[in-house]
């Protein structure tokens, strides 16, 4: 029998930074390599979708982007995240809902009872946009 630890393989604040440090990343490559084929001189606003059910911070992802992008072409750029709703899709009869979070436990389609829905939208993050200079 193997010993773990208490709370093994269950996500930490530290993870779900660590987690926040690589699509940080990951944002920071996309824009760069888009602004170096278009003469670009500097990035001033990253615009943002985040899925509502996505595990990323708003305050988190500006504080790596900052750190990340120093000494680049979008070093104290602003990343402005716009939400997008969770939008659930019925498996019986296809009626698209949107969905709060703390709901999404309880939810019945409107237009045949049902309860049994998959994801169409809401852990999605992707840069939508990006003003330059």
């Amino acid at each position: 029998m193997v010993a773990r630890p208490v709370g093994a393989g269950m996500p930490t604040r530290r993870s779900l930074r660590m987690h926040e440090l690589q699509v940080t990343e990951r944002i920071l490559d996309v824009v760069l390599k888009h602004a170096a084929g278009h003469e670009v001189s500097k990035i001033v606003v990253i615009h943002l979708r985040i899925g509502e059910l996505s595990d990323l911070e708003d305050e988190w992802l500006q504080r790596y982007f900052d750190y990340l992008s120093k000494d680049t072409l979008a070093e104290n750029a602003r990343l402005a995240i716009e939400k997008a709703p969770i939008v659930m899709q019925c498996e019986s009869c296809g009626s698209s809902l949107e969905v709060r979070k703390d709901a999404l436990q309880e939810i019945v389609c409107a237009d045949c009872g049902e309860s049994r829905f998959r994801l169409v939208s809401g852990r999605e993050y992707f840069v939508k946009n990006i003003e330059v200079v």
